[in-house]
Protein backbone atom coordinates (compact mmCIF):
# COMPACT_ATOMS: atom_id res chain seq x y z
CA UNK A 1 0.00 0.00 0.00
CA UNK A 2 1.16 3.55 -0.57
CA UNK A 3 0.09 6.73 0.86
CA UNK A 4 -0.80 9.98 -0.68
CA UNK A 5 -1.49 13.71 0.16
CA UNK A 6 -3.87 15.27 -2.02
CA UNK A 7 -4.62 19.06 -2.39
CA UNK A 8 -8.35 19.85 -3.33
CA UNK A 9 -9.66 23.14 -3.85
CA UNK A 10 -13.47 23.34 -3.85
CA UNK A 11 -16.50 25.75 -3.99
CA UNK A 12 -18.75 24.52 -1.34
CA UNK A 13 -21.47 26.50 -2.61
CA UNK A 14 -23.31 23.30 -3.40
CA UNK A 15 -22.77 20.78 -1.10
CA UNK A 16 -23.61 20.25 2.59
CA UNK A 17 -19.96 20.21 3.60
CA UNK A 18 -17.41 18.36 3.84
CA UNK A 19 -18.05 15.34 5.49
CA UNK A 20 -19.94 12.48 3.72
CA UNK A 21 -23.95 12.41 4.69
CA UNK A 22 -26.51 10.42 3.61
CA UNK A 23 -29.35 13.39 2.98
CA UNK A 24 -27.45 15.32 0.54
CA UNK A 25 -24.02 15.23 -1.96
CA UNK A 26 -20.71 16.22 -0.30
CA UNK A 27 -17.06 17.13 -1.08
CA UNK A 28 -15.87 13.66 0.66
CA UNK A 29 -18.49 11.61 -1.52
CA UNK A 30 -17.29 12.99 -4.67
CA UNK A 31 -13.62 12.83 -3.78
CA UNK A 32 -13.92 9.22 -2.78
CA UNK A 33 -16.02 8.05 -5.78
CA UNK A 34 -13.58 9.71 -8.19
CA UNK A 35 -10.14 8.04 -6.55
CA UNK A 36 -12.50 4.80 -6.43
CA UNK A 37 -12.30 4.88 -9.91
CA UNK A 38 -8.75 5.82 -10.87
CA UNK A 39 -7.72 3.36 -8.38
CA UNK A 40 -10.32 0.71 -9.53
CA UNK A 41 -10.71 -0.07 -5.70
CA UNK A 42 -13.01 1.62 -2.98
CA UNK A 43 -10.59 4.56 -1.35
CA UNK A 44 -11.40 6.67 1.65
CA UNK A 45 -9.52 9.72 2.48
CA UNK A 46 -8.93 11.71 6.06
CA UNK A 47 -8.91 15.41 5.55
CA UNK A 48 -6.76 18.12 7.69
CA UNK A 49 -10.22 19.36 8.52
CA UNK A 50 -13.99 19.45 7.93
CA UNK A 51 -15.76 22.57 6.44
CA UNK A 52 -19.17 23.00 6.97
CA UNK A 53 -21.88 23.57 4.61
CA UNK A 54 -21.40 26.57 1.85
CA UNK A 55 -17.62 26.68 2.85
CA UNK A 56 -15.07 26.74 0.26
CA UNK A 57 -11.75 25.36 0.58
CA UNK A 58 -8.93 26.61 -1.01
CA UNK A 59 -6.34 23.95 -0.47
CA UNK A 60 -7.91 21.30 2.13
CA UNK A 61 -5.51 18.68 2.40
CA UNK A 62 -6.67 14.72 2.74
CA UNK A 63 -4.06 11.50 2.74
CA UNK A 64 -5.38 8.34 1.19
CA UNK A 65 -3.58 4.74 0.86
CA UNK A 66 -3.85 2.63 -2.62
CA UNK A 67 -2.61 -0.18 -3.41
CA UNK A 68 -2.41 -0.19 -7.32
CA UNK A 69 0.48 1.76 -8.65
CA UNK A 70 -0.59 5.11 -10.48
CA UNK A 71 1.62 8.19 -11.88
CA UNK A 72 1.94 11.24 -9.51
CA UNK A 73 0.28 13.02 -12.38
CA UNK A 74 -2.09 10.08 -13.30
CA UNK A 75 -3.83 10.78 -10.06
CA UNK A 76 -3.99 14.58 -10.85
CA UNK A 77 -5.54 14.24 -14.09
CA UNK A 78 -7.70 11.05 -13.59
CA UNK A 79 -9.38 12.32 -10.70
CA UNK A 80 -10.04 15.31 -11.84
CA UNK A 81 -11.49 14.12 -15.05
CA UNK A 82 -14.33 12.45 -12.64
CA UNK A 83 -15.09 15.28 -10.49
CA UNK A 84 -17.39 18.36 -10.60
CA UNK A 85 -16.44 21.31 -11.83
CA UNK A 86 -16.79 22.94 -8.63
CA UNK A 87 -14.04 20.31 -6.89
CA UNK A 88 -10.38 20.45 -8.17
CA UNK A 89 -7.16 18.10 -7.44
CA UNK A 90 -4.40 20.88 -7.52
CA UNK A 91 -1.59 18.57 -6.44
CA UNK A 92 -0.43 15.08 -4.90
CA UNK A 93 2.28 14.45 -3.26
CA UNK A 94 3.54 10.77 -2.10
CA UNK A 95 3.88 10.54 1.94
CA UNK A 96 5.35 8.58 4.44
CA UNK A 97 2.82 5.64 6.35
CA UNK A 98 3.02 7.83 9.23
CA UNK A 99 1.61 11.02 7.55
CA UNK A 100 -2.36 12.08 8.71
CA UNK A 101 -3.52 15.16 7.40
CA UNK A 102 -5.52 15.73 10.67
CA UNK A 103 -3.17 15.03 12.88
CA UNK A 104 0.08 15.93 11.45
CA UNK A 105 -1.38 19.63 10.76
CA UNK A 106 0.79 22.03 12.59
CA UNK A 107 -1.83 25.21 11.93
CA UNK A 108 -4.83 26.38 10.03
CA UNK A 109 -5.41 29.61 8.38
CA UNK A 110 -8.73 30.71 7.17
CA UNK A 111 -9.88 33.79 5.50
CA UNK A 112 -13.42 35.71 5.50
CA UNK A 113 -14.18 37.94 2.28
CA UNK A 114 -16.60 40.58 2.51
CA UNK A 115 -17.82 42.71 -0.08
CA UNK A 116 -18.19 45.90 1.28
CA UNK A 117 -20.47 47.83 -0.99
CA UNK A 118 -23.72 49.37 -1.27
CA UNK A 119 -24.94 47.02 -4.50
CA UNK A 120 -24.71 43.19 -4.09
CA UNK A 121 -22.63 41.65 -6.77
CA UNK A 122 -24.21 38.61 -9.16
CA UNK A 123 -20.63 37.12 -10.13
CA UNK A 124 -19.39 37.17 -6.87
CA UNK A 125 -22.76 35.68 -5.56
CA UNK A 126 -22.44 32.31 -3.07
CA UNK A 127 -18.34 33.72 -3.12
CA UNK A 128 -18.37 35.94 -0.62
CA UNK A 129 -20.36 38.13 2.06
CA UNK A 130 -22.15 41.58 1.23
CA UNK A 131 -22.23 44.37 3.99
CA UNK A 132 -23.79 47.26 2.98
CA UNK A 133 -23.17 49.38 5.36
CA UNK A 134 -19.20 51.35 5.17
CA UNK A 135 -17.03 49.17 7.47
CA UNK A 136 -13.99 50.57 9.39
CA UNK A 137 -11.36 47.84 8.40
CA UNK A 138 -8.80 49.79 10.57
CA UNK A 139 -11.02 49.87 14.03
CA UNK A 140 -12.07 46.10 13.24
CA UNK A 141 -8.15 44.85 12.97
CA UNK A 142 -7.25 46.95 15.93
CA UNK A 143 -10.25 45.35 18.29
CA UNK A 144 -8.59 41.36 16.37
CA UNK A 145 -5.80 41.59 17.84
CA UNK A 146 -6.92 41.24 21.53
CA UNK A 147 -8.28 37.69 20.33
CA UNK A 148 -4.37 36.79 19.17
CA UNK A 149 -3.16 34.27 21.74
CA UNK A 150 -4.45 31.06 23.54
CA UNK A 151 -8.04 32.16 25.32
CA UNK A 152 -11.09 30.35 26.16
CA UNK A 153 -13.07 31.16 23.26
CA UNK A 154 -16.48 30.04 24.64
CA UNK A 155 -18.00 33.30 22.89
CA UNK A 156 -17.24 32.42 19.92
CA UNK A 157 -18.26 28.91 19.69
CA UNK A 158 -21.98 27.62 18.25
CA UNK A 159 -24.45 26.18 21.04
CA UNK A 160 -23.98 22.74 19.16
CA UNK A 161 -20.29 22.74 19.32
CA UNK A 162 -19.21 19.51 20.62
CA UNK A 163 -15.40 19.89 21.64
CA UNK A 164 -14.35 19.23 24.54
CA UNK A 165 -12.96 22.41 26.03
CA UNK A 166 -12.94 26.17 24.20
CA UNK A 167 -9.07 26.90 24.31
CA UNK A 168 -7.55 27.78 21.50
CA UNK A 169 -4.65 29.72 20.30
CA UNK A 170 -4.76 32.37 17.25
CA UNK A 171 -1.48 33.19 15.90
CA UNK A 172 -2.15 35.75 13.99
CA UNK A 173 -5.37 38.16 13.06
CA UNK A 174 -5.56 40.56 10.33
CA UNK A 175 -8.15 42.75 8.95
CA UNK A 176 -7.26 44.17 5.53
CA UNK A 177 -8.89 46.72 2.61
CA UNK A 178 -8.43 45.56 -1.14
CA UNK A 179 -10.80 48.43 -2.36
CA UNK A 180 -14.25 47.36 -2.32
CA UNK A 181 -13.42 43.87 -0.14
CA UNK A 182 -12.75 43.22 3.47
CA UNK A 183 -10.32 40.05 3.97
CA UNK A 184 -10.29 38.90 7.37
CA UNK A 185 -7.33 36.51 7.93
CA UNK A 186 -7.21 33.86 11.29
CA UNK A 187 -4.76 31.67 11.73
CA UNK A 188 -4.24 29.25 14.75
CA UNK A 189 -3.63 25.55 15.62
CA UNK A 190 -7.39 24.40 15.61
CA UNK A 191 -11.27 26.34 15.38
CA UNK A 192 -14.17 25.53 17.26
CA UNK A 193 -17.57 24.82 15.52
CA UNK A 194 -18.22 28.45 13.48
CA UNK A 195 -15.39 29.84 15.66
CA UNK A 196 -14.16 32.40 12.30
CA UNK A 197 -17.43 33.14 11.42
CA UNK A 198 -18.80 34.60 15.20
CA UNK A 199 -14.98 36.12 15.17
CA UNK A 200 -15.72 38.30 11.84
CA UNK A 201 -19.55 38.82 12.65
CA UNK A 202 -18.52 40.37 16.15
CA UNK A 203 -15.66 42.07 14.45
CA UNK A 204 -18.47 43.62 12.02
CA UNK A 205 -20.15 45.23 14.73
CA UNK A 206 -16.95 47.13 15.66
CA UNK A 207 -16.17 48.16 11.80
CA UNK A 208 -20.06 49.52 11.84
CA UNK A 209 -19.53 51.79 14.50
CA UNK A 210 -22.17 49.51 16.21
CA UNK A 211 -19.60 48.80 19.66
CA UNK A 212 -16.19 50.44 20.89
CA UNK A 213 -12.67 48.91 19.72
CA UNK A 214 -12.33 47.50 23.18
CA UNK A 215 -15.68 45.87 23.20
CA UNK A 216 -14.01 42.39 21.58
CA UNK A 217 -11.74 41.93 24.14
CA UNK A 218 -14.67 41.82 27.40
CA UNK A 219 -16.68 39.49 24.70
CA UNK A 220 -13.78 36.90 24.81
CA UNK A 221 -13.30 37.23 29.03
CA UNK A 222 -16.98 36.80 29.34
CA UNK A 223 -16.84 33.24 28.12
CA UNK A 224 -20.51 33.95 27.39
CA UNK A 225 -21.77 33.35 23.12
CA UNK A 226 -25.06 35.65 23.89
CA UNK A 227 -22.68 38.75 24.18
CA UNK A 228 -20.83 38.11 20.87
CA UNK A 229 -21.83 39.05 17.25
CA UNK A 230 -23.95 37.51 15.26
CA UNK A 231 -22.92 34.36 13.01
CA UNK A 232 -21.53 35.73 9.49
CA UNK A 233 -22.91 33.36 6.27
CA UNK A 234 -20.76 30.90 5.16
CA UNK A 235 -20.43 31.94 1.69
CA UNK A 236 -17.21 34.07 2.84
CA UNK A 237 -15.39 31.80 4.06
CA UNK A 238 -12.02 30.10 2.83
CA UNK A 239 -10.32 27.36 4.26
CA UNK A 240 -6.76 28.57 2.70
CA UNK A 241 -5.25 25.46 4.22
CA UNK A 242 -3.12 23.18 6.32
CA UNK A 243 -0.40 23.77 7.61
CA UNK A 244 2.14 21.16 7.52
CA UNK A 245 6.40 20.39 8.38
CA UNK A 246 8.66 20.56 5.44
CA UNK A 247 9.61 17.29 5.82
CA UNK A 248 6.06 16.05 4.34
CA UNK A 249 7.07 17.80 0.88
CA UNK A 250 3.75 19.30 1.03
CA UNK A 251 3.20 22.70 -0.96
CA UNK A 252 2.11 25.56 1.38
CA UNK A 253 -1.14 27.23 0.41
CA UNK A 254 0.45 30.33 -0.17
CA UNK A 255 2.69 29.12 -2.98
CA UNK A 256 -0.48 29.02 -5.22
CA UNK A 257 -1.60 32.48 -4.33
CA UNK A 258 -0.90 34.92 -7.16
CA UNK A 259 -0.19 37.81 -5.32
CA UNK A 260 -0.39 39.66 -1.92
CA UNK A 261 -4.24 40.25 -2.26
CA UNK A 262 -7.86 38.99 -2.18
CA UNK A 263 -6.90 36.10 -4.45
CA UNK A 264 -9.79 34.39 -4.32
CA UNK A 265 -12.64 36.85 -6.47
Amino acid sequence: MSKFALGVEYDGSAYCGWQRQDHSPSIQQELEQALSKVADEPITVISAGRTDSGVHAWQQCVHFEASKARDLKAWVLGVNAHLPCDISVRHVTEVSDDFHARYATIGRTYRYIIFNHPARSALMRKRVAVIFQDLNEKNMHRAAQSLIGEHDFTSFRAAGCQAKHAVREITGLSVRRYNKHIVVQVEGNAFLHNMVRILVGSLVSVGAGERPVDWIGSVLAARDRTLAGATMVPDGLYFMGPHYSETHGIPHWSDSLPNDSVGLV
